[in-house]
């Protein structure tokens, strides 16, 4: 042992990962309290006390056709970030979310002799299950957010461990929609969140449709009023523009962020499918889902009979029911969203769907971070 402080690399995509890795870095220091930390990181990462090489929002992509245009980018950063760590030697590199750039990198470096770990499992029991060969060359511990992810992970001798989730540890179900409304300073009326996602691309497919049927719910129901956490500052132009064009009537308020406050002040919610489902869960709001992917990645997804399951959002996958209205792609239209999420403002009928959503919250609700802290420090140390 040299007596240099331990040095953790995390490397981060998505808004969802910065929660994940601002949680994980609270929970080392507890640790390790001299330990230093490196990577691509997000705002919330950054003020837990990671010194940030990149910003996460060079990971933040999804679908084919949005990746591809990126993939030289994507190689230089990688290729950066591998002689940035080869040559610094960290204790442990950390890939978090964002598997199609972080298993790719973890492998290379733990072919060079670092110890690896990946925070949240890819959906290989989903969706391209032959991924999982790759892992095992990748990885030297799986941390797994879902409790089904261990048994799977057992069948192909990955090292695994659940953890559960933070966001579980997080989020409080107490609150209701009258105050959530209160603590926006919001009316009393009947309301819906909107919520169409983090990244362009999905703003740009969700944005229209959600505005659309926004209108027609508000047609049915006068007085609705309408809020949205814009996620990033560049989504903004396309949410106002979608909702000038649709939806001008409507009162509608647009937040910087406070996506978990624009949930709790809702009385239903309509989001893209995402990890902002599982918080919508979490928080007891009943839901509406929709997606659109880009044509071009749907084409390839359903030629290469890609996909093994039926449902995609998080609380119909954690329920192991198809509790949520699922609208995809050539559903994910103003009618169907509409028609969808307007029984969920009968009381009885929110209740039916999220009443399973107790049991979810119990079985995540595990001290994510430390679990996370614990299974690193046990790889730590053999």
């Amino acid at each position: 042992m040299t007596n240099q402080p331990i040095h953790f690399a995390l490397i981060a995509g998505e808004l969802s990962g910065d929660i994940l890795g601002a949680a994980l870095i609270r929970a080392l220091k507890q640790r390790y309290p001299q330990a230093r930390f490196s990577g691509v990181a997000g705002p919330r990462m950054v003020a837990e006390g990671c010194e940030a090489v990149q910003s996460i929002d060079v990971l933040s992509i999804m679908g084919i056709a949005e990746v591809l245009p990126a993939i030289p980018r994507l190689f230089k950063l990688r290729a950066a970030l591998i002689d940035r760590y080869v040559r610094e030697q960290p204790d442990v590199v950390i890939g978090i979310d964002a598997p199609d750039f972080n298993l790719g990198l973890e492998r290379r470096l733990r072919q060079r002799g670092l110890k690896t770990v990946h925070v949240v499992s890819p959906s290989v029991w989903a969706w391209r299950e032959n991924r999982v060969h790759g892992i095992k060359k990748s990885v030297d511990l799986m941390l797994c957010l879902f409790p089904f992810e261990l048994a799977f992970y057992a069948r192909h001798s990955v090292p695994a461990a659940y953890i559960g989730h933070p966001l579980a540890d997080q989020l409080d179900d107490t609150v209701t929609p009258l105050q959530g409304r209160q603590a926006l300073g919001l009316s009393e009326a009947p309301t819906l969140a909107v919520l169409p996602g983090s990244r362009g691309g999905e703003v740009s497919r969700l944005a229209v449709p959600f505005a659309q049927a926004v209108a027609r719910l508000a047609s049915q129901m006068p007085g609705l009023q309408v809020v949205t956490p814009i996620a990033k500052p560049g989504l903004r132009a396309a949410i106002e523009a979608a909702r000038a064009a649709h939806a001008s009537q409507v009162s509608w308020t647009l937040l910087d962020g406070q996506s978990r406050e624009a949930m709790q002040a809702a009385d239903v919610v309509l989001l893209a499918s995402g990890t902002a489902t599982l918080e919508g869960l979490l928080l007891g709001r009943p839901m509406v889902v929709g997606y659109a992917a880009s044509p071009l990645t749907v084409f390839f997804l359903r030629t290469l009979g890609m996909i093994k399951i039926k449902q995609v959002s998080l609380p119909n996958l954690l329920c192991d029911a198809p509790v949520v209205p699922e609208c995809l792609q050539e559903r994910c239209t103003a009618e169907v969203l509409a028609e969808a999420a307007w029984p969920l403002f009968s009381a009885a009928t929110a209740a039916a769907q999220t009443r399973p959503f107790a049991a979810v919250r119990q079985a995540l609700k595990r001290d994510a971070g430390t679990l996370a802290a614990d299974a690193i420090a046990e790889l730590l140390s053999r």
